[in-house]
């Protein structure tokens, strides 16, 4: 992939949105990057071009079998104008192993981020700059063969489109209410819950209605085998603190490796804590629980970084996890994570890449 982006220029660009108008995922910049693979060519034709409706055949794979990965990172301005992703090379490399799941061509993981930063660069103007506001970056994979059958695609489209985004929680980081969902299951070893791809999400989408209308924000899945094991909280990833210990489910082929996750795990080693990953029965807990052992709960992923928990029901048992108030060591993460993102923490464990903007722009061709 040591090739060149080239650049189309928009003919007319979108007025900006106000800080206060801005939801998450409703809103897209400018530009978008797309390149294309072909078993003769490989990966080819990077190109960074106007935002718009790309042109698929109807019979697409990705319309009939499905086969698609994607990744969500994000870029963040700091108090003094530089821009900062945070850990795409984890995000690439977690994108890799999707690909190999679903048996999609790899990236150039290396290339895949300079063309995320060369597309940050041109859209600069559209990285918010009030507290908790990022640019969200969707970077995806689709099959895109034109024929009805189940094997894998022979041609492919990566793209990568962005999205100004509102802080997860506003003004107050609140504690959610989750449900443990005994009924259906999200992932089971063996099958596609470890990798980033679309069907995770859909096979989700049922449960996640039943839960609202059950008056819950999230819900709290077990395994697919034995249904007694806790293994995510919607999409993110689950963490309990138990007296003095946080313990978190291991990954397991079902738990999809979070970046945030990743990163929770290394500062709460960092500052002496110990964290367990082992297989966490949703029984056991709630005896933590009736014991007074369980502090705190909260899940971890890119869109809320930190999200507490204050509430659990499972099946007649029902937890008020800290006094149904954010705990001090949520707090703590959420700080320090969005602290490094943004700039306002010295970044000591090099988590963070800097888009050096007028190098990036002067860098891509028309």
């Amino acid at each position: 992939m040591g090739q060149s982006i080239t650049f189309k220029k928009a003919d007319h660009l979108k007025e900006k949105p106000g800080s206060a108008k801005l939801g998450f995922g409703k809103l897209f910049t400018d530009y978008m990057f797309e390149m294309d693979y072909s078993t003769e060519k490989g990966w080819h034709d990077a190109r960074i071009v106007p935002y718009g409706p790309i042109q698929l055949d109807p019979a697409a794979t990705i319309f009939h079998y499905g086969q698609e990965v994607f990744e969500g990172l994000k870029a963040y301005r700091t108090e003094d104008k530089r821009v900062l992703l945070f850990r795409p090379d984890k995000n690439m490399a977690r994108m890799n192993q999707s690909c190999d799941r679903l048996n999609i061509p790899k990236i150039d993981e290396k290339f895949v981020i300079k063309a995320i930063k060369k597309l940050v660069a041109i859209e600069e103007a559209w990285i918010p700059s009030e507290p908790g506001q990022s640019l969200y970056i969707r970077p995806f994979i689709i099959g895109t063969d034109a024929a009805l059958g189940v094997h894998p695609s022979a041609t492919y489209k990566l793209l990568i489109i962005l999205s100004p985004v509102g802080a997860y929680f506003g003004n107050s980081m609140s504690p959610v209410k989750i449900y443990v969902e005994d009924e259906f299951v999200r992932a089971v070893k063996g099958g596609v819950g470890y990798a980033k791809t679309a069907g995770n999400y859909a096979a989700s989408l049922k449960a996640q209605t039943k839960s609202e209308k059950l008056g819950f924000d999230q819900v709290l899945w077990l395994d697919g085998v034995e249904h007694k094991y806790i293994e995510e909280v919607g999409s993110m990833n689950i963490f309990f603190k138990i007296d003095d210990e946080v313990w978190t489910p291991a990954l397991n082929g079902s738990i999809l490796p979070g970046v945030t996750r990743a990163s929770v795990i290394e500062l709460l080693k960092k500052w002496g804590i110990t964290v367990k990953e082992k297989k966490v029965s949703v029984n056991k807990l709630f005896k933590k629980a009736e014991k007074q052992k369980l502090k705190e709960v909260f899940g971890t992923g890119t869109a809320a970084v930190i999200s507490p928990v204050g509430f659990l029901k499972w099946e007649d048992h029902v937890i008020k996890v800290a006094n149904g108030k954010t705990g001090k060591l949520s707090q703590k993460l959420y700080d320090t994570i969005t602290g490094i993102q943004s700039g306002k923490i010295e970044d000591k464990l090099g988590w963070t890449q800097e888009v050096k903007l007028q190098k990036e722009k002067e860098a891509v061709a028309e």
